[in-house]
């Protein structure tokens, strides 16, 4: 039986998207069961044979500054499902709310790994090949060393893999051009031990990427530092959104296209199966000593469905004892010289 906590306070839309998606997702997965962490009124009357609910008095906001969340909020929904991971109560918590209060949040109860220093948001954009490019950092870390890069790829490597039963998904690093001398500093140091770690079987580095690649899916995973990867995520859904409502718009301005988009509505279903981000949400928050996965504030209960799929796939596959031994393993590139790293877990949550 795999546990999840959720935070069913978080988010644009809370209880009203998150209880009815986790009904949902308890009634397609019989081997999960969920905890649900809320505030009395909006649990009230919740009731599910593999739920357990579990109360809070406080919520974080989307605007509410670490301090508040960190600090001041301390029995907040988020807070509370976060705990339910330290404690062992749960293998992954889930939650849609405030990213920077849950990275902090998360840093905060659970640690980092040995070998790591900054947890990484990974998340998926839909590509022309019918999946999604794993994408890492979106968001978390703005400023970034060649080797916080190097551990994102050494992360994504373990996240994939187990994912997608690869054990040898390709790396891009995201540049400016494919050429080794191109970039900057960062970028090229980062390239040296990229190529480094794959010439060692540490990750399967393909090479240098550009923005156009993370659509074609070039390689499985692109890494880059969190403004850029952000960036790329809000501009990969923005422009979904237009060529959907593009053809919306176009398809319906007359009677001949009416008919026009009856003929092609196989092909723009088909598109629009393929383009949409409620597919691929769910970012995991790698890096900590435990699974804590992000799903997008504005996620309607399909999208915060999969979101709890994600994270039920992941302690399901043992993602986190996959990403220790990784780092344990890369850890000549990863750490400086004379730290050694505790052995792979063998359990989920310490």
């Amino acid at each position: 039986m795999i546990t999840i906590a959720v935070d069913c306070m978080g988010g644009d839309h809370g209880p009203r998207v998150t209880l009815p998606a986790c009904s949902r997702f308890l009634d397609q997965h019989p081997e999960a069961h969920l905890i649900l962490v809320g505030l009395p009124e909006s649990m009230k009357g919740y009731a599910h044979a593999r739920a357990t609910v579990v109360l809070a008095s406080e919520v974080v906001t989307m605007d509410d500054p670490l301090e508040v969340a960190l600090r001041r909020k301390k029995d907040s929904s988020m807070r509370v499902a976060i705990a339910q991971v330290k404690e062992g109560k749960a293998q992954a918590a889930v939650s849609a709310g405030n990213t920077g209060a849950l990275m902090a949040i998360s840093r905060y109860l659970l640690k980092t790994l040995d070998g790591i220093d900054r947890p990484a948001i990974a998340g998926q954009i839909p590509n022309a090949k019918g999946s999604g490019t794993t994408v890492l950092d979106m968001g978390a870390n703005v400023d970034c060393t060649a080797e916080h890069l190097v551990q994102f790829a050494v992360m994504g490597s373990a996240l994939v893999s187990v994912l997608s039963g690869n054990e040898t998904p390709t790396v891009g690093l995201l540049n400016i051009g494919e050429e080794a001398i191109k970039g900057n500093e960062v970028i090229k140091k980062a390239g040296e031990l990229l190529r480094k770690a794959s010439s060692t079987g540490d990750l399967n580095f393909y090479g240098n990427v550009e923005g156009n690649d993370i659509f074609k899916g070039t390689a499985e995973i692109v890494v880059c530092d969190g403004f850029v990867g952000n960036v790329a995520l809000k501009a990969s859904e923005g422009l979904a959104g237009m060529i959907v409502d593009f053809l919306r718009k176009e398809f319906s301005r007359n009677m001949f296209t009416k008919m026009a988009a009856i003929t092609a509505y196989p092909v723009i279903s088909a598109l629009k199966k393929r383009m949409d981000h409620r597919r691929y949400n769910g970012g995991a928050l790698l890096g900590l000593r435990g699974l804590v996965f992000k799903s997008h504030g504005s996620a309607d209960e399909i999208g915060f469905g999969y979101a709890l799929g994600r994270a039920y796939d992941a302690a399901r596959n043992n993602l986190l004892e996959q990403v220790r031994a990784r780092i344990a393993h890369a850890a000549p590139l990863l750490v400086p010289a004379g730290v050694v790293l505790e052995p792979p877990i063998t359990a989920q949550v310490e």
